[in-house]
Order: C-alpha cells, then structure tokens, then sequence
C-alpha cells in the first residue's frame, strides 16, 4: 500500500493570537526586495502583506489563506496566474500571466487575496515557497500560527488538552 505524504498547512489558535501584528510585518517582509526591515521600508511599491489580523467579537483573528482543496480563485482566474499545485495543495500565483482583473479578490470567500495596484496584479500567500517554515509562523511569539500536518496539530492539540485535563484533575484531587 502506497501512503500519501501529507502537506503541511498553517494552523490558527484563535485563543493565542494577542494581535501584536509580528505576522503581518514578517509577511510584508519576506515578500519585500530587501528582505529586511529598514529596506522594505523604503521600497517602491512598498511590500504588501499576505495576511491580515482583524478583530471579530473581541477576538484577534489573523485571516490567511485557506489554499482551498476547491480553491474559487483558480477556477475563475481565467488567465491561468492562480493554480493549485497537486503535489502540495498550494495555490500558486505566475506572476506574468496576471493582468489584474481582480476576479480572484472578488470571489475570494476569506478576503485575503489582495492588490499590487502599482503593478496591476493580483497577490496572495505563497506560503514562503522557499522557506522551510513560513514567516508568519516563525514571527509569531504566541504560536497562535502553527505549520503542521493536520495530524500533527491534532496530535498536538490532544497532548495539550490531556495536560490540562490531569492538571485540573489533580487540582481538584488536592482541594
């Protein structure tokens, strides 16, 4: 039996996110030409990020993109710049087949596609192709954006819920 590799994904703990904004500034960033902070800002057009944390009901939820098995913004780009890697499941961006139409923004159901107006074209996650963990990730003091498989964040959020079961477990064994 042949087993399927499983791609990572970027993961979001709502209930760690403190909306200090480290991913949006290591996203802006990593997609700059400098690569670092004090020549990204200066660049013209200056870096955009690819992700966004917003505030919903009293909560900090940083918005990224879903790389959707179905993804709605390859099946309407029409120029063919949006598609989707079988391999990795990563909706890929090519850069000069992309005229700027927006359609892929429209119809985007998370609003994370954005604009490079300067240069008419469209921009979203890459996921940091050529990183091993994306910046966002890596920024994150919280670890309210984890790069895992789906099995090893589920893996993860089970060890973590045990913990905390047997710590209330023995708090309430002690009083």
């Amino acid at each position: 039996m042949i087993e399927m590799k499983e791609n990572k994904e970027i993961f979001v703990r709502l209930e760690r996110c403190m909306g200090c904004r480290s991913c949006e500034m290591a996203c802006a960033i990593e997609h700059s030409s400098s690569k670092s902070l004090f020549g990204s800002i200066s660049e013209k057009p200056v870096p955009v990020r690819l992700l966004y944390v917003e505030k919903a009901e009293g909560r900090n939820v940083p918005m990224i993109c879903r790389h959707c098995e179905d993804a709605p913004c390859v099946a309407v780009c029409r120029t063919g710049a949006l598609v989707q890697n079988s391999l990795s499941g990563v909706v890929e961006r090519i850069e000069e087949n992309c005229m700027g139409c927006w359609m892929c923004a429209m119809i985007c159901p998370y609003g994370v596609v954005g604009r490079k107006t300067e240069v008419r074209m469209a921009v979203k996650c890459d996921r940091c192709k050529d990183r091993d963990i994306p910046a966002c990730v890596q920024a994150c003091p919280t670890g309210a954006l984890v790069y895992a498989t789906q099995r090893e964040f589920m893996e993860m959020m089970r060890k973590e819920a045990a913990t905390r079961i047997a710590r209330e477990a023995g708090a309430l064994a002690r009083a």
